[in-house]
């Protein structure tokens, strides 16, 4: 089977997954790398490798990019102590502790164990997104979840880079030392500076096809550079999002360009997404071919400690941060920002993903005990996912933070506060115009406070017969040949912006799972 046929193949086991997944209100990265492992395992079945290397670039890099774009600054700023401390000090942690157990116990290097303990670190980006995206949370706690994930990859890479190249050089010599030393700001100021390039160059392709090719050129062009440089790629990606993301030239994109990259990125990166976690699961075929059997029980042993290690610490982190905060709102005689129940939700969220199985293929042949710390690896890969990630759902509900409800009823105070700013604007506005917005607008503010009314219903339904009936229109004169197909879809488009302006929310939306 060839490659294409093989990745086609695969495309169709996805989308058949994916709509068990939402049937069965499973997280589909969890359904996903189940799924690839026992493909892998069955004779036959289509198989594509993953090149560390262009792992990273083609699946880490989009993630990052579309994850920190919606990140804003002010929010990093006011959570910036739970961010630093899971961001750093929760991958510093766990690398040590896991290293000092390989170290101790799997008779690896001190090197070579941190090495591992800085593969398992960090918690996925891709993982998080995709696992939060499906469920309702604390608002603070989605933040700072996501927020973690922008972070810890770049601490975690460094940690990964300092500790193979003393495993490889025998210590840490001044050219390491130096590049690891600029790979922090280096990497921030290279994702500024290529932002600030972007929003000049932007205006030229700007409403375009070109334009959205090159959003996607622009990501994987800084990640590579940024690697060839030696900065940190994770936060010159990260830089480059929420730089261009605060900046004017983002509030003043055209409203036809956000909406058409909205929807070409959401495409992209879930795509990508569904193959890097499908992928995933698939690489079990190499890490059970490259062990010893005679070892292999040994270094399953292993890697169930490591996993436990893994959640174990996390939750650690995550409770002396709960508790720290809790003692200094006592003392500042205010109220808590989180709870133990937050604090539990947050350390059951360290789910691991495509970065740790990247870094760990990454390795050298002639790492010590390589085969094991891939199937370490691997083993905290799909155990977080499968085990944290099936089971997130439940614990919300436990913990009673099920905020499907809630939220809904704070989208439609957000609304009533923005169609209020409308007929403001409106105030002294007069004409036939000026009085047909106002009665859209007054429709639209006393529905929300009073869902039993119908007027805007019925406004819907006889707005949606009057589109029927322009779609009808249309479709005779094309019939008729009264215009060509460039006319034809203009006109089609501007009918369905219409329709999808009328359309309730919930029929506006396009499920991902």
């Amino acid at each position: 089977m060839s490659f294409f046929e093989s990745l086609l193949a695969l495309l169709l086991v996805a989308i058949v997954l994916l709509q068990v997944s939402r049937r069965l209100v499973i997280p589909y990265p969890s359904m996903l790398a189940m799924a690839g492992a026992a493909v892998a395992l069955v004779p036959g079945m289509p198989y594509v490798a993953l090149d560390p290397k262009v792992a990273l670039a083609l699946f880490i890099a989009p993630a990052l990019l579309d994850a920190a774009f919606d990140f804003p600054v002010g929010t990093a700023r006011r959570f910036w102590l739970p961010l630093l401390v899971f961001a750093v000090g929760g991958v510093v942690m766990t690398a040590l502790v896991v290293a000092l157990v390989g170290w101790t116990f799997a008779g690896l290097p001190f090197a070579a164990a941190l090495v591992l303990g800085a593969i398992v670190a960090p918690p996925d980006a891709a993982a998080a997104t995709a696992v939060l995206s499906s469920v309702a949370i604390p608002r603070n706690t989605d933040a700072i979840l996501r927020g973690e994930s922008l972070f810890n990859d770049a601490a975690a890479l460094l940690i990964f880079s300092a500790a193979l190249s003393v495993q490889s050089a025998g210590s840490l010599n001044g050219p390491v030392a130096l590049s690891l030393t600029l790979a922090v700001p280096g990497g921030i100021l290279l994702g500024v500076i290529a932002a600030w390039i972007i929003t000049r160059l932007s205006p030229f392709v700007s409403g375009t096809l070109g334009g959205n090719i090159l959003q996607f050129v622009q990501t994987f062009f800084l990640w590579i550079l940024a690697e060839r440089l030696h900065l940190s790629p994770v936060l010159a990606i990260v830089a480059f999002a929420m730089t261009i993301a605060s900046s004017n030239d983002a509030q003043l994109s055209s409203a036809r360009m956000r909406v058409q990259s909205y929807a070409v990125w959401s495409a992209v990166v879930f795509v990508l997404n569904v193959m890097a976690f499908l992928l995933m699961g698939m690489q079990v075929r190499d890490i059970l071919r490259e062990i010893e059997p005679a070892r292999l029980g040994e270094a399953a042993v292993f890697a169930g400690i490591v996993v436990v290690i893994v959640v174990a610490v996390r939750f650690a982190v995550c409770f002396a941060l709960n508790r720290y905060e809790a003692f200094q709102a006592r003392r500042e005689a205010r109220a808590e920002r989180a709870t133990v129940g937050q604090a539990v939700l947050t350390g059951w969220c360290g789910m691991r993903g495509l970065l740790t199985l990247a870094t760990a293929f990454a390795l050298p042949q002639d790492f010590p005990a390589r085969d094991i710390v891939v199937l370490t690896a691997f083993s905290v890969v799909l155990a977080t996912l499968v085990i944290q990630g099936l089971s997130l759902k439940f614990v919300i509900r436990w913990l009673r933070f099920d905020l499907d409800g809630h939220e809904a009823g704070d989208l439609n105070e957000l609304r009533g506060k923005i169609a209020s700013a409308g007929l403001a604007r409106l105030e002294g506005a007069g004409g036939e115009e000026a009085e047909l917005l106002r009665t859209k607008l007054r429709m639209e503010q006393q529905s929300l406070s009073n869902p039993a009314l119908e007027s805007l219903n019925n406004y819907r339904r006889l707005a949606l017969d009057v589109i029927a009936a322009q779609r009808e229109k249309l479709a005779f004169l094309r019939g008729q040949h009264q215009l060509n197909p460039e006319v034809y879809n203009l006109l089609l488009e501007e009918i369905d912006w219409r329709e999808l302006s009328v359309l309730p929310e919930e029929e506006r939306r396009i499920e991902e799972i």
